[in-house]
């Protein structure tokens, strides 16, 4: 997706140890091997001689006392908007642990109890303004289970409850969660880090005419009748993941089958057009699966959320959650369902072990979503998405400065939200960094080597120098010139665009140029040729426009192409950009509608940005602002408040 610290044992640690230190690879057509074990023993050894792992984000000591089983039973009440129950843990810990450490944030916690239902001692620190509320709970000699009785508080961020009228059916609640990057903490006391894995299982008890979803597998679909016209769903997932990937929602739901393990959930006015858009995903996990092995997680449904989510989507192991901004009716914006589909090896099997090395999450996911939609629609297709992405890291780069850090793929987030730090530099300098690395060593050789990574390291986090040391004893073994000539280390830890990064290209985007250079030398809207061009196409065509333009030519364009009440969001967001660069009024009405219709923050942070740059835009700007936000998520809130607030609004 889009947007977490503590000492921990070594990322490096492997339970499986009867795997060979040369792990044989056979692939159609090549036979590789690949030394994975000398990079785990290289960074055992760092960890060993003192180097040990922090994660600044969690206040959580795993190394001591680790969580390693969470058994979840909340009631969702929404007339109060909380969350009430028990989560109870068993923990894993030294002999001499005397406590263990959760993250918590705006939780009301209400008692502590061991296996035995003796009361354990607890309390809450004083609150940190990034992490929150630590809870220390004391352990006694034998615990090995600790239950916490609590609720949620008024400001949990992770939560997002939505009166009937958000909703596309109008008549019943919704509730949903978002836990990355350090969310789950305000509505789970949990080791809140991506470093720190654990199995759980749910009993979520919910209004008997809703259902509720969750990021594990069902169950019992059907749910079980309870008293007072409730009803509880269950739900279990074996597979040990991070915190931020526990995820839950509620409302009036259906299903659709989509193949033998695959499917979508969405509010019954929108299920139909749900399934017709997502009715590739079966081939793209078995095209996945082609690429770089099984997929592991049992079922991959997709649930389509009412329009405030704050991102395109959320990979939650089972169920990605996804934005309504992507049924635009023709299929044309499915490469987002590639990208969560990737994260079930990217991210959920290979984790991210701090936030700081955040890349190793997205930068795989683009560049694997883009290897599925080359193998689904082809190389034309895929050369489109990898330009546009490079257009989008160059203007984060310009937007940051070529030489801040948090253009660096190893980000500095020392006293930050990870939040604070969203970009697209970690998605698309990732990305371009692998594209440079199967440019070395050939796709073949480079294919093999990611199989092996995400087999051996399954269910495990890695860190940025644990990747370095992959590098340069398993796919450059013994070749320090090549780790030299692709400067790797600057690649990682320098800002900027590498040099020699040259932008990708594209004949399909090239032949768009030609068309936008001819509307520029005067040629009228409908004389373009534009047959048969794809959303990837319109999106270069609309970056590609002159700044300001003359009202009388942006009018002659959305008579011609309709940008203005267009049912793609992408292109409508990219028409929009344009309009306020062109200081073009008639476009405000437009503008008001798509930002209150959605929430999608990827959208908005860009349009109230450059709202708030014109001296007309920042009343304008102000005035949308305040009928949307009750719609937002708080993760589009605290990101647009920040940008009000450095305007005085």
């Amino acid at each position: 997706m889009s947007n977490p610290r503590s000492t921990r044992r070594p990322s490096s640690r492997n339970p499986a140890s009867s795997l060979a230190a040369i792990v044989l690879l056979t692939l159609p057509g090549c036979l590789q091997s690949f030394d994975f074990a000398g990079a785990d023993a290289a960074i055992t050894k760092e960890h060993e001689n003192g180097s040990m792992l922090i994660d600044q984000h969690s206040c959580a000591r795993p190394a001591e006392a680790r969580v390693t089983h969470l058994a979840l039973d909340l009631s969702a009440d929404f007339a109060a908007k909380s969350l009430r129950g028990t989560a109870t843990f068993d923990v894993e810990r030294s002999a001499d642990a005397k406590e263990l450490r959760l993250d918590t944030e705006g939780l009301k916690i209400e008692a502590v109890r061991d296996a035995a239902g003796g009361e354990l001692a607890w309390k809450l620190e004083p609150r940190d303004p990034v992490i929150g509320s630590p809870l220390s709970i004391a352990l006694g000699a034998q615990t090995r289970k600790v239950t916490i009785t609590y609720s949620t508080g008024d400001a949990a961020g992770a939560l997002q409850w939505l009166d009937p009228a958000q909703t596309a059916g109008k008549t019943r609640p919704f509730l949903l969660t978002q836990g990355q990057a350090i969310l789950t903490r305000t509505w789970i006391p949990i080791q809140d880090s991506p470093g720190v894995r654990l199995t759980y299982e749910a009993t979520i008890e919910v209004p008997e005419d809703l259902i509720a979803v969750m990021s594990a597998l069902r169950v019992d679909p059907n749910g079980e009748p309870r008293a007072a016209g409730r009803r509880a769903y269950r739900f279990a997932l074996d597979h040990a993941i991070p915190a931020y990937l526990i995820a839950l929602a509620v409302g009036q739901l259906e299903f659709r089958s989509l193949g033998p393990r695959t499917g979508v959930f969405a509010e019954p006015k929108v299920i139909d057009a749900a399934a017709y858009e997502l009715a590739e995903t079966e081939r793209m996990v078995e095209a996945a699966e082609a690429l770089y092995g099984p997929y592991r997680w049992g079922r991959y449904d997709v649930l389509v959320l009412p329009p405030s989510f704050p991102f395109g989507g959320m990979e939650n192991p089972c169920l990605t959650f996804a934005t309504p901004t992507i049924l635009a009716g023709d299929r044309s914006l499915v490469a987002l369902i590639a990208h969560e589909l990737a994260h079930s090896w990217s991210g959920n099997l290979v984790t991210n072990a701090t936030w700081q090395d955040f890349w190793l999450n997205e930068g795989f996911t683009v560049y694997f979503e883009n290897r599925i939609m080359e193998q689904v629609y082809g190389r034309e297709y895929a050369e489109m998405q990898q330009v546009l992405g490079f257009q989008d890291l160059q203007s984060d780069i310009e937007s940051f400065g070529a030489t801040s850090k948090d253009t660096q793929l190893y980000t500095d987030l020392t006293g930050r939200n990870p939040d604070d730090a969203f970009s697209n530099i970690p998605y698309e300098k990732g990305a371009l960094f692998l594209r440079a690395l199967e440019r070395m060593v050939g796709r073949a050789r480079f294919d093999a080597f990611l199989r092996g990574y995400f087999d051996r390291y399954a269910f495990q986090s890695m860190t940025t120098a644990h990747f370095e040391k992959l590098l340069e004893t398993a796919l450059f073994p013994g070749d320090a010139t090549a780790v030299s000539e692709l400067k790797v280390k600057d690649w990682l830890y320098r800002p900027g665009l590498i040099e020699g990064a040259g932008p990708p290209r594209s004949a399909r985007l090239a032949a768009v140029a030609a068309q936008i250079e001819r509307f520029k030398a005067g040629a009228s809207a409908s004389s373009l040729d534009v047959k048969h061009w794809s959303t990837h196409e319109w999106l270069h065509f609309l970056r590609g426009m002159p700044t300001p333009l003359p009202a009388a030519r942006l009018d002659e364009l959305d008579a011609t192409f309709g940008f203005s009440t267009t049912g793609n969001c992408e292109k409508r967001f990219e028409w929009l950009r344009v309009c306020i660069a062109s200081d073009h009024r008639k476009a405000d009405a437009s503008l008001e509608q798509f930002l209150t219709m959605q929430g999608r923050r990827k959208f908005l942070k860009p349009l109230y940005t450059d709202l708030l740059g014109k001296p007309w835009g920042v009343e304008v700007a102000r005035a949308i602002y305040q009928k949307a936000r009750p719609g937002y998520h708080p993760v589009s809130t605290n990101t647009i408040d920040k940008l009000m607030s450095q305007v005085g609004g």
